[in-house]
C-alpha cells in the first residue's frame, strides 16, 4: 500500500514539473516571437562600404526605436555565430530584421544607400520594422 502510494506521488510531482517546464517554455518562446531584432552578419576581412552598413543600420535603429529593437552585428567566421547564421539561413553579409518567423532582408538597401544616401536608407528601415512593432 504504502508503495503505491510513494509511486503516485512521484506521478503527480512529475507531472507537475512537466507542465510548469512546458508552461515556462510557452512563456519564454512568446516573448521571444514579439521581440523585433535586426541582426548584421559579416566577415573578418571588411571594406568601408560593409562597415558603413552596420554603422549606419544600428545607429538608425536606435534613433528610431531605442531599445524596443535588439541589434547584434554577428561575425561569421566565429563559431558561436555559426548557429544562429543556420538558424536564420545566411551565408554572407547579411542585414535582417526578424520578429518571430518572419525575416525582412534588407542587405540590397543596406548596401545601395547606407554610403550615399543614409536617410533613405533610415526611411525604409522605418517602414518595414513599423509594421512588426504594430506602430
Amino acid at each position: 500500500m504504502k508503495r503505491i502510494q510513494r509511486i503516485s506521488i512521484s506521478i503527480v510531482l512529475l507531472m507537475s514539473s512537466l507542465i510548469c517546464n512546458a508552461q515556462t517554455e510557452k512563456k519564454e518562446k512568446a516573448a521571444t516571437d514579439n521581440q523585433v531584432e535586426a541582426y548584421y552578419f559579416h566577415n573578418t576581412a571588411r571594406c568601408t562600404t560593409c562597415k558603413t552598413v552596420e554603422a549606419e543600420a544600428k545607429a538608425d535603429l536606435e534613433s528610431l526605436y531605442g531599445d524596443q529593437v535588439t541589434f547584434k552585428a554577428l561575425n561569421l567566421e566565429d563559431d558561436a555565430t555559426k548557429p544562429i547564421a543556420e538558424k536564420l539561413q545566411v551565408s554572407g553579409q547579411t542585414l535582417l530584421i526578424v520578429k518571430g518567423d518572419q525575416k525582412i532582408n534588407l542587405t540590397n538597401e543596406g548596401f545601395l544607400y547606407a554610403v550615399t544616401k543614409p536617410a533613405k536608407l533610415k526611411s525604409i528601415i522605418k517602414a518595414k520594422v513599423d509594421p512588426l512593432l504594430d506602430l
